[in-house]
């Protein structure tokens, strides 16, 4: 018979062994988690009916979503208010039309058009990026625009444009929307830079919606490209600088000039080069805006440009957001893999834009 030491023994193995046997549960892993987050593809979708008026309703099942040829299935679709961020062009050594009132008067007009519920921020840039207004109402915007927006001589227009990607993206909004009052003109003119604030925000499912410059900026410079102008040359002290000037400098610097022909080479060449500059920032804008779902208008006119924020607010107003999960999933893309998503209508009388490029980020 054992004796009862050797009993103890053997119970004391029998549950070490038992123990050691049982499975212990794998807690989920943060980049599980991630993983599962970002698999799920946001974007908005504007919805309006023939007439060009908000489409109330719309379902899920309403919409056909198409990514790279495939036909994808939408997970959910919300209806919530937008968050606006509008980034003012107030800077720039050469400008003529793009006047310090004239953009801050075009994002009131925008701020005005919005829905009541709709959160709006607000940035400034010229020398330097400036933050004018945080997430806030439209009142509270607009004293902000009139009390603390600022004027420069330069324009950092991608320093402003890789800030307002960040600030957008700091916090866990949906249905974002990047407003750009500018001709899109860079002191600096880094295309590194340039391609770099294109890939930022392809990775993310803000739009990005232009009113631009660039039109009348061209119109005006048109005849000094050919040494023919009725109006002071571009000058490097911008009206709104003008108007701090005494009495007798001020009335000089802002005389009319009678047509004259220039023949200045040097002067010439700068008109041409600014000239290609308002060109290449044209396309930049338009591809910036079609690629991320957005919209650019280029207003030949100041009334114009006021007009149309009107179109733009109701854009943004009439946007669902849709999420969907792709049958291709991102974990098995390349990073800067750029896919095509296209969102398409099955019901009658029911009209939605939502046409992106989305570029695979390494946050997967």
């Amino acid at each position: 018979m054992p004796s009862p030491i050797k009993i103890v023994l053997l119970i004391l193995f029998l549950l070490t062994v038992s123990k050691a046997q049982t499975p212990t549960p794998t807690p989920i892993q943060d980049d599980d988690t991630e993983r599962i987050f970002t698999e799920e593809i946001k974007l908005n979708v504007s919805a309006v009916d023939r007439s060009g008026k908000f489409f109330a309703g719309v379902k899920k099942e309403d919409l056909v979503i198409i990514e790279d040829g495939r036909l994808n299935q939408a997970s959910s679709l919300r209806r919530i208010p937008a968050n606006v961020l509008i980034v003012l062009d107030t800077g720039g050594e050469m400008r003529v039309k793009k006047g310090f009132e004239q953009t801050k008067k075009t994002a009131r007009s925008l701020i005005d058009a919005l829905s009541a519920e709709d959160s709006v921020a607000i940035m400034n840039y010229h020398d330097k990026v400036e933050m004018v207004a945080e997430w806030t109402n439209k009142e509270a915007a607009i004293k902000a625009l009139d009390g603390k927006a600022n004027f420069g001589k330069r324009s950092v227009f991608l320093n402003a444009l890789e800030t307002a990607t960040k600030f957008l993206q700091k916090t866990p909004l949906d249905n974002r929307h990047l407003v750009l009052i500018t001709d899109g003109t860079d002191t600096f003119n880094n295309p590194a830079e340039r391609r770099a604030a294109m890939q930022n925000l392809l990775a993310t499912d803000i739009n990005v919606h232009v009113i631009s410059y660039t039109k009348l900026e061209l119109t005006d410079l048109e005849p000094r490209t050919k040494g023919i102008s009725k109006t002071t040359p571009p000058p490097a002290m911008p009206a709104e600088i003008k108007a701090t000037l005494p009495n007798g400098v001020r009335d000089v610097a802002i005389a009319p000039k009678f047509s004259t022909i220039n023949a200045d080479r040097a002067f010439l060449r700068k008109m041409r080069e600014r000239k290609t500059a308002l060109l290449d920032s044209e396309n930049y804008l338009t591809k910036l805006s079609k690629d991320t779902n957005g919209e650019i208008f280029l207003p030949e006119s100041n009334e114009e440009m006021l007009e149309k924020t009107a179109l733009a607010a109701a854009i943004i107003d009439s946007s669902y957001v849709l999420t969907y999960v792709p049958k291709r999933a991102l974990s098995e893309s390349p990073i800067g893999e750029v896919r095509n998503i296209e969102v398409s209508s099955r019901r009658p009388n029911l009209q939605v834009q939502a046409s992106r490029k989305l570029m695979v980020s390494g946050k997967r």
